[in-house]
């Protein structure tokens, strides 16, 4: 089972890229025929914002799943093209680095045997 925080960066990813995909048909509306620029208004904050969210929980889940600095730098440097954070997102999942770790045996004690 996952916890919150897995959770959460998988959502955040997700959130992230449809962010983009919607700057992105800012940006087209902006700067084609319509030349409104309400929709980078919109969703140029939002995409920010959901940018630095992914960062941090990308930090936080790195460190309780002890990625390695090459596993986190891909997870970060994600974050810059558009939609590459879901594909990071697939592509951790399926090396297993957004499984729950393995729980923890207790080691026999002298009393305990």
């Amino acid at each position: 089972m996952r916890d919150g925080w897995i959770r959460a960066f998988v959502v955040a990813a997700f959130a992230e890229g449809c962010s983009w995909a919607a700057l992105l048909a800012g940006m087209a509306v902006k700067y084609g025929p319509p030349g409104n620029e309400i929709g980078v208004k919109i969703f140029g904050p939002i995409h920010g914002a959901l940018f630095v969210v992914y960062g941090l929980l990308t930090l936080v889940v790195a460190r309780r799943r002890r990625w390695t600095l090459v596993q986190t730098g891909l997870a970060l440097v994600s974050a810059v093209p558009p939609f590459a954070t879901v594909l990071f997102e697939r592509w951790a999942r399926r090396r297993g680095l957004l499984d729950a770790p393995a729980p923890l045996e207790r080691p026999l004690t002298p009393a305990g045997r």
